[in-house]
């Protein structure tokens, strides 16, 4: 069977994307492609004023997103194997959830057509957590702009991820709850974890990790 040759990693802030991103990179011999977060330069001020600050964080985020996505045209697909810690179309969850009505109808008008040019992944791998699990993850990487993050928002955003990717059928779905897993730090379970992103390539499979014996918990 052919492999993927697109991934896309996505989850919650703090889920893992760019861990297995670069997991997934290394093993592979592939381009990583990273979200430009901390370059933009609204973030930290959403964090503390979310509805002040909103449209124009979510600005920033869609047209760097788009810019990157259209840089992504250029690169070989058929020959180049592609590692991307992030789904182009996830850009309308966080609109939905921060936008004003008149805002999100502005950002419908403009998200239309930018869609059009972007390239669709062979698989994506959504990262699922729960949140004081995610919480724990966000504070212990120490992002000085995530220490404001609230676990409101935090579990809103959960909500918001699931439900889009509940209904998600633009590509091969393969959902990893990571509650119980660490691919970071345990290579047993990137090595169980990485056949299935590699080789899946139809619908929505969820993914059963790999069974610890006594020894191994």
């Amino acid at each position: 069977m052919t492999e993927n040759r697109y991934i896309a990693i996505e989850g919650v802030i703090g889920v893992g994307k760019t861990s297995l991103s670069k997991l997934l990179t290394e093993r592979l011999q592939a381009q990583l492609v990273l979200e430009e977060v901390e370059e933009n330069p609204f973030l930290k001020d959403f964090y503390k004023d979310r509805a002040r600050y909103a449209f124009q964080t979510q600005m920033h985020f869609l047209f760097s997103r788009y810019q990157q996505q259209r840089s992504l045209q250029q690169t070989e697909l058929f020959s180049d194997r592609l590692v991307a810690d992030y789904l182009f179309q996830k850009d309308r969850i966080f609109a939905g959830l921060n936008l004003s009505d008149r805002e999100l109808a502005l950002y419908e008008k403009l998200v239309v057509w930018l869609e059009l040019d972007v390239v669709k992944p062979d698989v994506v791998v959504y990262l699922q957590a729960g949140s004081d699990i995610l919480m724990e993850r966000i504070g212990r990487r120490g992002r000085a702009f995530e220490k404001d993050m609230d676990r409101d928002y935090i579990q809103q955003l959960n909500e918001a991820y699931n439900y889009f990717f509940f209904h998600y059928v633009d590509a091969p779905l393969l959902v990893v709850n990571t509650n119980g897993i660490d691919f970071v730090n345990n290579p047993d379970d990137f090595e169980d974890l990485f056949p299935r992103i590699v080789s899946h390539r139809q619908g929505t499979v969820y993914y059963a990790p790999l069974e610890r014996g006594t020894a191994g918990s």
